[in-house]
């Protein structure tokens, strides 16, 4: 395949980035709405289109990201409850108590109209430490057949008026039942939903989501008393300035963890019909390294759809269950996270972090990390490619302070360790601006990333999670 750089979903960000540098009724009865006719990913899986980032303002904090979530008992009891109920226990959620309604749902990628019962869940507001110009839901649930959710965020913006409800995710672990989707077409002509990702349109105006509420519907087949079960619903706000450049972090850790090894390019041409196949599948890849790094397996049963011929079947397994039909690729940042946290006692959650520091601190407690990044291919030395969006997980640290990835975009599985050098690792996944292989501006992830973890956390892994913004 080529390493190219070719055009991603974020394509449609390239003219408004380069002209700034010179209530409602039952969630499933909404519409579908039209694609935003942005390309699709590169050929390493690009995750998705961001919002044009503009000339914001930027704010001058250590850390201006804000990551919050409801888990417990206590907050999930805390909520506006219409037809759930908090559970308490081993692990505390949120279930169908009496449903409160039912609601027809044609599915836009099958076109099926099925009746559903369903309950809601609203969180109270949340007032971000950080008044943000993007937001990122992700969430940890069981689906059994008959079951599916959504997942929508409606802010207060800083000028004191409110955004409409936007879905930011219409899921279900298998799909069998709805085809787990995004939502394209959202905005309100002051902020947008790309795919998984509310942002602000144009932050040079100083306009920031200051607060918001997330809404979980719970849908069930009726006259059934099945239920799916919400263990955490979070959202990452940040703020992260516009740069082409970030500071140098200092190296602080020699560490490495025995993270499996899997390789993409080994699954190129399977099963087309999830994004072309593997060469797009950096996303699932990194998951499923990283899901059996903490013990997560799957049984010859869950794998027997799977050609035999297939070498690390668990791989197709993760592309088809991370597949989002609207997007058409594997790269939905929160359907990865609720992908691993299907797997028993993982948990998940997609933030930013601010620095190499953060992923040092969170592998000295053995805690592996995916990270977001596009670049050319002369700005990562030895990658031997460029992206315009790729997926890879950092395990480790070097003497010298080098990054330690197991990339998936390698020809096999035993070429899948590398080592990158810090400096150029951290600035091309931290920065929100680059330059493309076109000479025009494309946009950065930021410093996105995925986390997965126990779901009882030892007392060191709860500290570094802590310190890096996770609770």
């Amino acid at each position: 395949m080529s390493r190219a750089e070719q055009p991603s979903r974020r394509t449609v960000l390239a003219v408004a980035v380069a002209a700034a540098v010179a209530g409602a009724a039952p969630p499933a009865a909404a519409a579908q709405t039209s694609a935003t006719g942005a390309a699709k990913a590169s050929a390493t899986g690009a995750p998705r289109t961001s919002a044009p980032r503009a000339t914001g303002t930027g704010r001058a904090q250590d850390r201006p990201i804000d990551y919050h979530a409801w888990t417990t008992h206590r907050e999930w009891r805390s909520g506006a409850a219409q037809g759930t109920r908090a559970v308490a226990g081993h692990r505390p959620g949120l279930v169908i108590a009496a449903p409160v309604g039912r609601s027809d749902y044609t599915d836009p990628h099958t076109g099926t109209t099925a009746t559903w019962e369903y309950a809601t869940w609203t969180s109270p507001v949340h007032r971000p430490a950080v008044p943000a110009t993007e937001v990122i839901a992700s969430w940890n649930a069981h689906t059994p057949e008959g079951t599916w959710l959504q997942v929508e965020l409606r802010g207060t913006y800083s000028d004191g008026t409110d955004t409409p409800w936007y879905v930011m995710g219409r899921w279900a672990a298998g799909d069998q039942d709805i085809k787990r989707t995004s939502v394209d077409g959202q905005s309100d002509g002051r902020s947008t939903v790309w795919t998984d990702t509310f942002a602000i349109d144009d932050a040079s105006t100083g306009l920031r989501l200051a607060s918001y509420r997330l809404r979980l519907t719970l849908y069930r087949t009726p006259g059934t008393h099945l239920t799916p079960t919400v263990w955490r619903l979070g959202a990452m706000g940040s703020d992260i300035p516009d740069r082409f450049t970030v500071p140098a972090s200092t190296p602080g850790l020699a560490q490495e963890l025995a993270v499996p090894r899997y390789s993409q390019e080994i699954h190129k041409g399977q099963y087309p019909q999830f994004d072309n196949g593997g060469e797009a599948w950096c996303s699932p890849t990194s998951s499923q390294m990283i899901i059996e790094y903490w013990g997560g397996r799957l049984t010859p049963e869950q794998l027997s759809w799977v050609d035999p011929a297939y070498a690390d079947p668990q791989v197709c397994h993760a592309a088809r269950f991370t597949y989002d039909y609207q997007y058409e690729g594997c790269g939905n940042w929160p359907f990865n996270a609720a992908y691993a946290a299907t797997y028993p006692d993982l948990q998940a959650v997609v933030t930013r972090l601010a620095s190499l520091s953060d992923l040092e601190t969170l592998v000295a407690a053995g805690i592996p990390a995916i990270t977001s990044q596009s670049f050319l291919s002369s700005e990562l030395t030895g990658a031997g490619y460029g992206t315009s969006g790729h997926l890879m997980t950092v395990i480790g640290f070097t003497a010298d302070g080098d990054v330690i990835a197991n990339d998936p975009a390698s020809p096999d599985d035993a070429a899948v360790r590398r080592v990158y050098l810090r400096r150029e690792f951290e600035n091309i996944w931290l920065r929100t601006k680059r330059h493309n292989a076109s000479g025009g501006v494309s946009s950065g992830t930021g410093g996105v990333c995925y986390l997965y973890f126990p779901a009882q956390p030892s007392h060191r892994q709860r500290k570094a999670l802590a310190a890096v913004g996770v609770h």
